[in-house]
């Protein structure tokens, strides 16, 4: 068995980690960290984890050596102790933002601040296994992913995959999110008699996760606009853009096929009839699936290409769980199964 720790377990991505790690059969959770629930129990803040566990939380202070550690901190905290964090073990998979960018200018440009440790930057591999399968075998550090980046490039995956679009062309990314983007903290703004009922775009341009985008698909003029929705669980990313120059619906199909046969976690959802004929963030709460959907104006080249995923799932823990499994060598899959509930 592998012992594992997750240190920042009070949030709501440690808690789909937990949740995940609980029913893996490969990890035996040693520690769950907190430092403003130090001594609870795990289920007094994650209540669907009652029975399923009695770990407490336990200072960040007092790691114990384990063969991984699971990095659900605040963005910007990790960077400031990574060194600490290696010796404690000799895997890590960092849920947050801090080693997502290759480039400390990028890091700096997009995050507003020095990073401060560049020198770990290259030994993260991004984490999102459809883009970095091979390298996430046997690595020893992976990176998260920003959720609402992960929608994104999975959107783009298989025009980008079959060159069909060109890289230096705009392409605008439309995200509706829901409320657990926020985090269990919450502000003035996720106060439920002002979140409650919302439509409301909070970053027309700009976004931080546009630097993942830019980064893994090589786009070079790509531009995210972020709208809330009175949604807990999901995103929904529309992307548009113009296909290259002859470029038909049978290529897309093509395309969009392939991806799903590469990645076990990719569905292509694109029907003539039923409720469910385009991706739907909803029917993905709980899962690690990302259903794929398209349409093409033939007359004039404009393609929507849409995903959907759970933020807190295929957007970060799921994700990160399925990181751990190519690192250590275990099915892609492990402990991932679930698919999801419906009707939800």
């Amino acid at each position: 068995m592998i012992k594992a720790t997750i240190v920042g377990g009070s949030g709501y991505a440690g808690g789909e980690l937990l949740r995940l790690l609980l029913s893996h059969p490969e990890i035996e959770l040693a520690q769950v960290t907190s430092r403003s629930h130090l001594g609870e129990y795990v289920y007094q803040v994650h209540p669907n984890l009652r029975k399923r566990t009695m770990l407490k939380f336990t200072d960040p202070d007092g790691i114990q050596p384990v063969d991984l550690l699971f990095l659900a901190l605040p963005h910007g905290t990790a960077q400031h102790k990574i060194d600490q964090f290696a010796a404690m073990a000799p895997n890590i998979v960092d849920l947050s933002a801090d080693f997502r960018l290759h480039n400390p200018k990028e890091y700096e440009h997009w995050y507003g601040s020095a990073h401060a440790a560049p020198e770990w930057l290259p030994k993260f591999v991004y984490g999102l296994p459809e883009l970095h399968r091979e390298e996430l075998r046997g690595a020893h550090y992976a990176s998260g992913v920003g959720c609402n980046a992960t929608a994104c490039n999975l959107a783009l995956l298989p025009l980008v995959k079959a060159g069909l679009i060109e890289l230096d062309k705009q392409v605008v990314l439309e995200l509706k999110v829901g409320s657990s983007e926020g985090g269990a903290e919450g502000n003035a703004g996720t106060h439920h008699p002002e979140r409650s009922g919302v439509i409301r775009t909070f970053s027309a341009y700009g976004h931080r996760h546009t630097g993942e985008v830019i980064q893994e698909l090589g786009l070079t003029n790509a531009s995210l606009t972020m709208t809330s929705v009175d949604l807990v669980r999901g995103v929904l990313a529309t992307a548009h853009a113009n296909v290259k120059a002859g470029v038909a619906t049978k290529d897309l199909w093509k395309a969009y096929r392939s991806a799903s046969a590469e990645n076990p976690f990719l569905r292509v959802v694109k029907e003539q009839r039923g409720l469910y004929r385009v991706p739907e963030p909803k029917v993905l709460a709980g899962s690690n699936y990302a259903d794929l959907g398209f349409d093409l104006d033939e007359s004039n080249g404009h393609i929507v290409s849409i995903c959907a995923i759970d933020n807190l799932m295929k957007g970060a823990a799921g994700t990160a769980v399925q990181c751990m499994n190519l690192m250590l060598g275990f099915d892609e899959t492990l402990g991932l199964e679930f698919s999801g509930l419906h009707p939800i």
